[in-house]
């Protein structure tokens, strides 16, 4: 006999069948001495609504035009015309240097926001290096933008190199403690611009 859950099979004779998210890509953005990337629902045909429950920006090659620089996101309820939602967040950090002369594993206090409406850093420890061959990347998940009885959580995972050619992995999470639903996100780097890179958006059925 067959387990069945809402009119799906999910059990039946030893083999299990279980519905899987899909991943949805929604827009491309590439930099290219860019001050800031922005995704807008309904501007380029970006939807940023209640069409997914969850939605993924996934970093590629983010090379910024200086050094000791911090990549950064925040959202929006405004359709963009202001980034400044509130947030609570905290982040942590693994670091190792190409010498293997230090690691290190520390809470940033100096990163996470409490209350706070800047932008939230994604990359933080020893900040990115400009070197012709570093870069970010990473993946970034915000849930349920749409909803207005909720705050939005979202979770952060980048590696990037930094000064001194440390690997840097860094976690980031939090909350946009607003009931409005989000509608748009900007990334930038704390100083100067995003020299090169590509970022993707995707939603998740």
């Amino acid at each position: 006999m067959g387990l069945i859950s809402n009119g799906t099979t999910l059990l039946d004779a030893g083999s299990i069948s279980a519905a899987k998210g899909a991943l949805t890509h929604i827009k491309t953005l590439t930099a290219s001495s860019s001050s800031t990337l922005s995704f807008v629902d309904g501007a380029s045909s970006v939807v940023l609504d209640g069409t997914y429950k969850e939605y993924i920006f996934k970093f590629y090659d983010i090379h910024p035009s200086n050094a000791s620089t911090r990549f950064q996101f925040n959202g929006s309820i405004d359709g963009g015309s202001n980034y400044n939602v509130t947030k609570t967040t905290s982040m942590f950090i693994a670091g190792h240097l190409e010498a293997d002369t230090d690691t290190t594993l520390t809470y940033q206090t100096g990163d996470d926001l409490a209350q706070g409406t800047g932008f939230q850093d994604l990359a933080a420890y020893g900040d990115s290096d400009s070197a012709n061959d570093s870069c970010l990347a990473g993946t970034l998940h915000i849930f349920d933008i749409a909803n207005t009885t909720f705050v939005k959580h979202f979770m952060a995972r980048t590696n990037y190199v930094a000064h001194s050619y440390y690997s840097v992995d860094s976690y980031a999470a939090g909350y946009f403690n607003t009931t409005s639903a989000l509608d748009a996100f900007q990334f930038k780097f704390t100083s100067n611009n995003i020299d090169a890179g590509t970022i993707k958006l995707y939603g998740v059925t």
